[in-house]
């Protein structure tokens, strides 16, 4: 593996327990008492990892990351805290929100904007300042306007302390030290390789739910992103972590042991 590819796949080293977080979609207030409840288990050896989609349809973005940075903290304050303990997966929304970022580079800007909104990132676009009108108009004016509009996100992005630091942190994917479990926002392709799945991991049109196999190697795949909002459902090589926090639904997390079965949920 080379190293850009070594560098978006996080290991969880030692790991006794790993705490899964699902999708968010800008829900502080249930974010906020789940890390609450967190923080009462945790413990020497555990760990925790965000699936992704942090940002978009919920209307408290700021907010959400300012309590991501805030139980970082809280977390590395521990005795023997380390900031190896927590990992953030790069999520949909926030693989959208980068995109955004260079939107006057995409061949058709107001098809890519259209389709971007239809999936949620309207309140992130507010969220950093922005007005969705004039991001459509830019898109009918050219690239010279586009990056104008997106230049003010950026700069907003840039003000707010640590968010573009978080962001910049974004991991595609993170596996146990030993490869039993691999961590995924949304899917994988299960005719690839792990090193080799590109866009699956926020895109992909399989489910890890009808795995038959071990996926390369691993003992379960994990995900936080579920587009059916199905809660928590285990299968033999598969669970998936989604109650439709930010849709009208819960906010879920659970705890994994080093051979992924489940030996914790919170659900909030």
């Amino acid at each position: 593996m080379n190293a850009a590819k070594r560098q978006n796949i996080f290991s969880l080293r030692k790991a006794q327990r790993t705490w899964a977080m699902a999708a968010i979609h800008g829900e502080v207030d249930r974010l906020a008492r789940l890390h609450d409840r967190i923080a009462e288990r945790f413990r020497d050896g555990d760990r925790i990892i965000y699936l992704g989609n942090y940002l978009g349809r919920g209307e408290a973005i700021n907010a959400t990351v300012e309590e991501l940075l805030d139980f970082r903290r809280r977390i590395l304050a521990r005795p023997r805290g380390f900031a190896c303990d927590i990992v953030y997966l790069r999520g949909a929304q926030e693989e959208m929100w980068h995109k955004l970022l260079e939107l006057q580079f995409a061949p058709n800007p107001g098809a890519v904007l259209t389709w971007m909104v239809r999936e949620g990132i309207e309140p992130t676009i507010r969220a950093y300042g922005g007005d969705l009108r004039q991001g459509f108009a830019a898109t009918r004016d050219g690239p010279r306007t586009i990056t104008r509009w997106t230049s003010a996100l950026r700069a907003a992005m840039n003000a707010a302390p640590g968010h573009t630091t978080l962001f910049t942190s974004l991991r595609h994917a993170a596996v146990t030290e030993d490869r039993r479990v691999l961590f995924v926002h949304a899917g994988v392709d299960a005719r690839q390789k792990l090193e080799t799945q590109r866009d699956a991991f926020w895109w992909g049109d399989s489910d890890i739910l009808t795995l038959t196999a071990p996926f390369d190697g691993f003992r379960r795949v994990v995900r936080g992103f579920d587009r059916e909002r199905r809660g928590v459902v285990e299968t033999e090589f598969g669970v998936s972590l989604d109650a439709g926090a930010g849709r009208g639904g819960r906010l879920l997390a659970a705890a994994f042991d080093p051979d992924g079965a489940v030996v914790d949920r919170l659900e909030i």
